[in-house]
């Protein structure tokens, strides 16, 4: 993947860094999963008492898994480590069906990207200042050359 000079693209300017996160929706789980865990830990205090941390990790996971954009290149922030991979290392990215958004580097390893989806490319493109290009431009560019 080539670099295009900061003149070759139409990306909007974005502050740098910039975070891409899980959406808001899902802290909708957090108070979902207490009433659950309320009900089991009911039943038996006990056994089941522990069950009552459950929505605290939940949120916390929610909080922390992340990638962020920034001018030397990309920072997953997964689980339990944080990645960080810089722009040359980049080839592109891969979409795999039923998973999460993964770079691929130039070594051939793929790294994941926590919280990303194909509908966040424009802002990821725009983001990483061309160096990932925007599939929804090139293919509103190719409208605009077949019609005009």
């Amino acid at each position: 993947m080539s670099t295009p000079s900061p003149a070759s693209h139409d990306a909007p300017a974005v502050e740098l860094p910039q975070t891409f996160r899980i959406q808001r929706l899902a802290y909708f789980a957090v108070p979902m999963m207490f009433v659950v865990t309320v009900i089991l830990a009911g039943a038996s205090l006990v056994w089941l008492g522990w069950t009552l941390v459950l929505p605290v990790l939940l949120g916390w996971w929610i909080v922390r898994i992340r990638t962020i954009v920034t001018e030397d290149g990309l920072r997953a922030v997964h689980t339990f480590s944080t990645r960080e991979v810089p722009w040359s290392e980049i080839d592109g990215l891969q979409f795999p069906r039923w998973s999460s958004v993964r770079a691929v580097l130039v070594n051939g390893t793929r790294v994941r990207l926590p919280a990303i989806t194909f509908a966040d490319l424009p802002r990821l493109s725009a983001a990483s200042r061309g160096r990932i290009p925007d599939p929804y431009a090139a293919a509103a560019a190719d409208d605009e050359n077949q019609t005009g």
